[in-house]
């Protein structure tokens, strides 16, 4: 199965020709793209937590004019999206007044629509998980019931949010961007829901990101042609963005912060990784097939056919076992065969040649492991596959050592939080997606 999440950049776009003075961001004082100073402000403010940072702050590391980020603060409170968060002593004149991000303010929900199960998650605009729902699906039970199964677990886990806002409303305490103009989250949608930004989905490829097209998803053609983007956003009346659910969890990893990324625990290595920015990362996810999400400066890698991470289905033995993809040989046939016959040992030896492989392509810092596959013996997976990148270094002398590789953080839910991501990662700057 093509499980290649290649993680969708998380670096902040910037304007030609202009430079932030503190080396953050860089902004444009033009109205033609308010949005975008608008996103670096609000990544900012997302950025400093509940302690805050001050107008002046916030021109000094976009480089807008303190005129420019006053309109925009002003219109972010507006919104809803600001608020103060008390004063900080000033070396000179009255004390400066701080911002914070208000997390509730805005929700985005993320699917991870895998082979034998649906795991939706509500997440707020700090990426925290306010609702989750999480039951068995056939992937290959046809596109009504897929569907329908999907519209359901979102509907649920936002009906809670539409009550609680339009409580809200009725309590004073006041609206959000859009207002809650409808409690109801029926067969109508949820456009109602004043702070849903929308739906992001991860499923397997091989698909197409840009019209949100599958294409024939490792052992279930079937699927070949299918707009499922178009189909879902019919039926629940909000954007929904899809992506292979490996790109979704390589996003939600780059956006949680790169030192985030190559923090999970148990490394087998304790030298420095993708927490440096312009670093690169390799996210391979061992769940119901193998996949790889690819980070390059901050930025998922993609391809131009969304057709990067292919990692499962690299040959590494010639006539060997018959992979759903319909090679022999596949890394994705060897591991999970090894795996599914108790072989763990096996399975992490198989995993570390192929990540050997894709080491030596793409001169990779950091490689992170994850899915249901890994997380029942985590601590072997990476012994394993650190094992063999090790071997590696040695023979080809690498003063600095091998890859690092480490257990992704966020557990079994980093596919369906990344997806959330590909609606908020715009929202603050962190990247095209």
């Amino acid at each position: 199965m093509d499980r290649t999440r290649a993680t969708a950049g998380t670096t902040r776009r910037t304007t030609a020709g202009t430079t932030a003075r503190s080396g953050g961001p860089a902004g444009a004082n033009l109205g033609v793209v308010r949005s975008h100073n608008a996103a670096l402000v609000l990544g900012l403010l997302r950025d400093a937590g509940a302690e805050g940072i001050s107008r002046l702050e916030l021109a000094e590391r976009t480089g807008l004019t303190p005129q420019a980020v006053s309109k925009i603060t002003a219109r972010l409170r507006e919104q809803g999206f600001a608020a103060e968060a008390g004063r900080r002593a000033s070396t000179g004149g009255k004390p400066r007044t701080v911002l914070r991000l208000v997390p509730e303010a805005g929700h985005a929900v993320g699917v991870h629509l895998d082979r034998d199960e649906l795991r939706v998650v509500l997440v707020d605009l700090n990426g925290t998980v306010v609702g989750e729902r999480r039951g068995e699906l056939d992937l290959g039970a046809g596109a009504e019931a897929v569907l329908g199964a999907v519209c359901a677990a979102v509907r649920g886990v936002v009906g809670e949010l539409a009550v609680a806002e339009a409580a809200g409303v009725a309590g004073g305490r006041g609206d959000r961007a859009a207002g809650v103009r409808d409690a109801g989250v029926g067969g109508a949608g949820l456009a109602g829901v004043g702070s849903l930004v929308g739906v992001g989905v991860a499923l397997p490829g091989p698909l197409d990101h840009t019209r949100g097209v599958l294409h024939r998803v490792t052992g279930f053609t079937e699927w070949d042609g299918f707009p499922l983007r178009d189909a879902l956003a019919e039926r629940l009346g909000v954007p929904v963005v899809v992506d292979k659910d490996t790109n979704a969890a390589a996003l939600g990893l780059a956006v949680g912060g790169a030192a985030d990324a190559a923090g999970g625990s148990g490394g087998a290595s304790a030298s420095s990784g993708a927490g440096a920015l312009g670093g690169s990362f390799a996210y391979l996810h061992l769940g119901t097939g193998l996949g790889a999400g690819l980070v390059f400066g901050g930025s998922v890698h993609r391809g131009s056919r969304t057709g990067a991470g292919e990692f499962g289905h690299q040959v590494i033995q010639l006539d060997g076992p018959l992979c759903d993809c319909g090679n022999r040989g596949c890394v994705e046939a060897l591991c999970l065969g090894a795996a599914a016959r108790g072989e763990v040992a096996e399975a992490a030896r198989v995993l570390g040649v192929a990540a050997g492989n894709l080491v030596g392509l793409l001169d990779i810092d950091v490689v992170l492991l994850g899915g249901r596959t890994v997380a029942r013996s985590p601590e072997a997976y990476v012994r394993g596959v650190g094992e063999v990148l090790g071997a590696r270094a040695r023979r080809e002398g690498l003063s600095e050592g091998s890859v690092p590789v480490r257990v992704a953080p966020r557990g079994e839910r980093v596919v369906a939080e990344g997806a959330a991501q590909l609606l908020l990662a715009p929202l603050f700057g962190r990247g095209d997606v």
